[in-house]
């Protein structure tokens, strides 16, 4: 009975974890946008009754976030198209400086899209090596990914940037500046990382220590080859 708990356990959890994230990021894009579609079906009564165990406000709110998504899906094809274009980039790149110059606007502005190019252009560089800091108390230790290193201005020497992600969900976490001497260097890629946090540590590869100086050499090694 254990076993084919268990079993059955490792064969559910994947599935409700993927379910978890794509709802969320459903509902992240869809919900500001959804009380527009809601709107339009009270004005033109459309979809005034329920549906097998769903009532008329769930049917109502599952189809306009349906519609939503669709709809953000079209506009960003031919928002993409339009942006190649050289003169309406130009009038984007105008658009864009006029926001910068806006107070606190031009701030979240720019953070986000800091954020964004950082994840999705920049992936193979933002999280340089997987190491070991020893965090949140001294005994105990945490996966972190450095950032960047080298910086300088601190106080007791150079410091580097490590994000320490939380468990399961990775895209939030703590941003520490480390002493380069007070981390381990792991002989991890940053995939296996990522999964051994958003298993919860059930996914675990071997953990292999190196020298500071064998990871940037292989670092450094990886980058030119690019």
């Amino acid at each position: 009975m254990k076993r084919y708990f268990l079993t059955g356990l490792f064969l559910f959890l994947p599935l409700a974890l993927t379910l978890l994230i794509v709802t969320f990021i459903f509902n992240l894009l869809t919900t500001p946008f959804s009380g527009v579609v809601e709107a339009i079906f009270d004005r033109y009564n459309v979809l005034t009754h329920g549906f097998w165990i769903f009532t008329e406000h769930q049917v109502r709110q599952i189809i306009s976030q349906f519609l939503v998504l669709v709809f953000l899906f079209g506009f960003m094809i031919l928002f993409g198209a339009i942006a190649s274009n050289f003169l309406t980039g130009y009038f984007i790149r105008w658009g864009e400086f006029v926001i910068h110059r806006i107070p606190m606007v031009g701030g979240v502005y720019k953070t986000s899209k800091d954020i964004v190019n950082t994840l999705f252009q920049s992936k193979t560089s933002s999280f340089k090596q997987v190491v070991l800091v020893e965090f949140p108390h001294p005994g105990s230790y945490s996966v972190g990914f450095i950032t960047k290193d080298n910086i300088e201005g601190l106080m007791h020497g150079n410091r580097l940037a490590v994000f320490m992600p939380t468990t399961p969900n990775p895209t939030s976490g703590f941003l520490m500046l480390v002493k380069r001497d007070d981390l381990i260097f792991l002989d991890m890629k940053v995939d296996e990382a990522l999964k051994y946090v958003i298993s919860c540590g059930v996914i675990v590869s071997d953990f292999k220590t190196i020298t500071a100086k064998e990871a940037y050499t292989r670092l450094r090694d990886t980058e030119e080859q690019k």
